[in-house]
């Protein structure tokens, strides 16, 4: 198989939104867990809001979102994470910590995965994210 044929079986394989954004949440799910944190929740929900990740770092809850894309498509994770995502990861965020009972220490992360035409990935966090205000850590 030519490297043409790779990436156009690699793109078909990728191309369902839903294999794609599920498989980048594995892959930041696991970094996380070799960093040494705690995956607390996947894909948690409060009404229409959704967290792609709830983490435990040491005392500190984060609430991640992961943004996943092809090279074909491109385009930076980071920046589709418009005011009306984020504020929909806040409300989301707060539901959270109503049901544990708050949390002293907390942030939001954005990871991008990229899935590059060889195959290979690429996953590139935002820690603390100041797109959603102070840090509280």
């Amino acid at each position: 198989m030519d490297l043409r044929q790779c990436w156009e079986s690699l793109r078909r394989r990728w191309s369902r939104p839903e294999t794609l954004g599920a498989r980048g949440e594995r892959l930041a799910a696991a970094r996380y867990r070799r960093a040494g944190a705690t995956i607390l929740a996947l894909n948690w929900r409060a009404g229409q809001d959704e967290i792609d990740l709830v983490a435990l770092e040491g005392r500190v809850l984060v609430f991640v979102e992961v943004k996943t894309r092809t090279a074909e498509h491109g385009g930076a994770g980071h920046a589709a994470v418009d005011e009306r995502k984020r504020t929909a990861l806040r409300r989301a965020a707060k539901a959270w910590l109503r049901e544990i009972g708050g949390a002293p220490h907390w942030r939001f992360d954005i990871v991008e995965v990229l899935v590059c035409i060889d195959g290979s990935v690429r996953i590139l966090q935002h820690r603390g994210e100041p797109l959603f205000g102070p840090r509280r850590f």
